[in-house]
């Protein structure tokens, strides 16, 4: 008897250890994250006037309603960077995300969980090279360049010259040459890179009519792929006029019930099952999920994400591969569209431009999911001379 006591006193007193130890962690956890919570901030309302003001987009609070077109200081190049004179910058499904701080894990890694600690918006620019430091060789004030660098909704940036710019091809825009660095290098990356395209595959590019999908199906047909794209009615035309060689009306046609098959999916839409895709993949297809979370917070995009993420865990038990990606923006990818574009084997579609003042409705209107092509923002009309 007494030895069963005895056997009985340890585990309670392992129990109690446990639920102390866990009530501990658990309280720590809380005070850190009220402790993060109240001293997330950033630098508004606390620096002086600019002595070389220009104009930018700034955002001390998340949420829409929050963005403003406030002076800020003009950047300086460093002796390894070039001052750029943008003349147009796009709007991405990135932008939204960071405005609104969704999905709200974002807070936590590092994004700021109460206020955003970075409080200036955009990537992708295009401009003119005003300045350059002392250490670079490869650009020339006067130079057209476009790339990628936060901050780009302003009238000026700083771009390290051995980071993510180019020299903009002259047969386009600076409108055009604005939408290319992450819409660009997302279907690059993913066409060549995760889907292994190859000449003469057949390739469904789903959500063919987007900022990434007319990239895509361009990029597919400079591969020497045989392309399917799909959108709705309206654009039909515009996606086979971009290079499409079949293009299926989802308002009309179901393509995972067409009885094609095809070699790569590239899927920027994520709106069927991973039963469906499979049916129309050859035996050793890929299917590319792209943007899984799309733009905004549309109809069911929790519900295509989480079908994503249980069709990469599915994949792993079946022949064909379902995969995703973070696109990596990188001056040779950049470099390759360059060529793409000065060939005219790619040409940037454009829906829509806004004045810089005017960046919160561009977003608004990206957010609602029918953007047909890129969406862009012109600075020319407020920079300085």
């Amino acid at each position: 008897m007494n030895d069963e006591k005895n056997t009985k006193r340890p585990r309670k007193r392992w129990k109690r250890v446990l639920k102390w130890s866990v009530a501990v962690i658990l309280v720590a956890l809380l005070v850190w994250f009220e402790v993060a919570y109240w001293t997330s901030t950033n630098d508004c309302g606390y620096t002086a006037a600019p002595s070389n003001p220009m104009k930018a987009i700034t955002y001390c609070n998340y949420g829409l309603g929050n963005l403003k077109l406030e002076d800020v200081e003009k950047p300086v190049p460093n002796d390894d960077q070039v001052l750029v004179k943008v003349r147009a910058a796009s709007v991405n499904p990135y932008d939204w995300h960071f405005v609104e701080g969704t999905p709200k894990i974002m807070r936590m890694m590092g994004v700021g969980l109460r206020k955003p600690k970075d409080t200036r918006l955009g990537v992708d620019f295009a401009g003119t090279v005003e300045a350059v430091g002392k250490n670079v060789t490869q650009f020339k004030p006067g130079d057209d360049v476009f790339g990628g660098k936060g901050g780009a909704f302003a009238e000026y940036v700083c771009r390290r010259a051995e980071g993510a710019v180019a020299l903009k091809p002259a047969n386009i825009t600076f409108e055009q040459a604005a939408s290319v660095n992450i819409a660009g290098i997302t279907a690059l990356q993913g066409l060549r890179d995760k889907g292994k395209v190859q000449p003469g595959q057949k390739v469904l590019i789903n959500g063919a009519s987007g900022g990434v999908g007319t990239f895509a199906v361009q990029i597919a047909k400079s591969f020497g792929a045989d392309v399917t794209g799909v959108c709705s009615t309206r654009n039909v035309d515009m996606v086979r006029s971009i290079g499409a060689d079949h293009v299926i009306d989802y308002t009309k046609e179901d393509f995972t019930k067409s009885g094609q098959r095809y070699d790569l999916i590239f899927d920027n839409v994520s709106n069927h099952s991973f039963s469906a895709r499979r049916r129309v993949l050859n035996s050793n297809g890929i299917c590319v999920l792209a943007g899984i979370g799309g733009a905004g917070s549309h109809e069911g995009q929790w519900a295509r994400l989480g079908g994503s993420l249980k069709a990469l865990v599915a994949s792993c038990f079946v022949s064909q591969k379902f995969v995703t990606f973070i696109a990596r923006i990188t001056k040779e990818d950049l470099t390759i569209l360059r060529e793409l574009m000065a060939t005219g084997k790619v040409t940037p579609v454009i829906d829509k431009c806004y004045r810089l003042s005017e960046v919160p409705e561009a977003i608004r209107y990206l957010e609602e999911g029918h953007a047909r092509g890129k969406v862009v923002i012109t600075v020319e009309s407020n920079n300085k001379t």
